[in-house]
């Protein structure tokens, strides 16, 4: 059978081998505002966990789109994206309304006779393939890179028979059902401290500043590139991924080589805030967190920018960046053309920024420290689950 080497128990094939057809690129007309009874994808629907009916759109509904119609359960790839992105799978969940996918995906097919849909997601959302597909990826920036049919079909994936596979299926899927109950809390105990910090934040609206007048330095990051390969100097630096929205995620640090000169410019110290600058999703676009002891002393990647202040406390600064006021902001001024949203130093010099006494900063920030203890809480967990998950996963596929 082609592709396929090892036992008849545990054999590795080419992804290609079990498709009942090759990858189908989707489409990709002109969002409408006005409801068509069609709808595309965005690209932000495909995360690391797989799909999430998020940033639909309204589409023109005409025959050359219904080709693209989407049904429950099929398998989605991203095929464009940032490296860290690029490469996302996750099976499409019915959302009551037709739907298709856009130019940035292509459909994955699989024999389900001898492959099924669900176990192949998991396959692909593993970390050995993740890194595969990174690797495989192509582009002249990391900021947007591309997958191809060929890489993705010639991709070696273990392949148990189809019992085995429901058996790794069920084991992941119980996991999966402690997270969804976990993730409900943290997204409670989350909107509940949004309310309070936009209720703490909004009196002091009538106070408002540029960002760039409270800010002692703007700087963008460590552009990426093939000199940057590690060989000699490595050191771990930050990328998008690791930003999260009022925190940085140090699990996944990653390495580049460095140079002398990066040093004092991009190294980053304790109270340094990072805000996103790159996002598929726009509601991503500017998420900040603050540097803490364990990651200073890392850089960081271009697509981010660190600010730095005088007399401004960097987890209010944090808080604010992160308020309903700067999404706001950020909503009527990101546009895009390639699938990615982006936004710039001058755009961000513009963000509205309150002109608080240092005391008044410590009593905000400090209300709403106490309260997002439940909430890390409850992410904490989700995070130790989802190394088990993983170990677990990995351990199975391995035979």
């Amino acid at each position: 059978m082609r592709g396929e080497v090892g036992s008849r128990e545990r054999r590795t094939v080419a992804l290609g081998s079990v498709l009942k057809q090759r990858p189908q690129n989707g489409y990709s007309p002109n969002d409408l505002p006005e409801w068509t009874g069609l709808q595309a994808l965005g690209l932000s629907c495909l995360g690391s966990h797989g799909f999430s009916p998020k940033q639909l759109k309204n589409v023109p509904d005409t025959p050359l789109a219904r080709r693209s119609q989407l049904e429950n359960g099929d398998l989605l790839m991203s095929r464009a994206n940032t490296r860290e992105l690029v490469g996302l799978v996750g099976r499409f969940s019915d959302t009551g309304v037709p739907c298709i996918y856009p130019d940035l995906m292509m459909r994955l097919q699989p024999d389900s006779d001898r492959c099924l849909p669900e176990y192949l997601e998991i396959v692909l959302r593993s970390e050995p393939l993740r890194r595969v597909v990174r690797g495989g990826a192509r582009g002249t920036s990391d900021s947007m890179v591309k997958i191809n049919a060929r890489l993705v079909e010639g991709l070696s994936i273990p392949l148990p028979v189809v019992e085995g596979q429901r058996e790794i299926v069920s084991v992941h899927s119980a996991f999966e059902r402690r997270i969804e109950v976990l993730q409900k809390q943290a997204d409670k105990r989350t909107a509940l401290l949004s309310g309070l910090t936009d209720s703490l934040l909004q009196h002091h609206v009538d106070k408002l500043v540029a960002l760039g007048d409270a800010v002692i330095e703007c700087q963008a990051g460590v552009t990426l590139g093939a000199h940057r390969v590690p060989r000699h100097n490595a050191v771990g630096y930050l990328r998008v991924a690791n930003v999260r929205k009022g925190w940085i995620d140090a699990d996944d640090i990653a390495i580049l080589e460095s140079q002398k000169r990066d040093f004092p410019r991009y190294e980053l110290a304790k109270g340094d805030v990072l805000v996103v600058e790159g996002h598929a999703n726009p509601e991503q676009i500017g998420r900040a967190a603050v540097v803490d002891e364990t990651t200073s002393g890392l850089l960081y990647q271009n697509h981010l920018f660190r600010l730095r202040f005088d007399d401004v406390i960097p987890e209010f600064a944090a808080l604010w960046l992160n308020a309903s006021v700067v999404r706001s902001y950020w909503r009527t001024r990101c546009t895009t053309s390639s699938g990615l949203y982006t936004i710039n130093s001058k755009l961000l010099a513009g963000v509205p920024f309150p002109q608080l006494g240092l005391e008044e900063q410590r009593q905000i920030t400090e209300v709403c420290r106490v309260a997002s203890r439940s909430v890390e809480s409850a992410k904490q967990q989700i995070r130790k689950i989802r190394v088990l998950q993983a170990s677990a996963v990995e351990d199975l596929l391995a035979g």
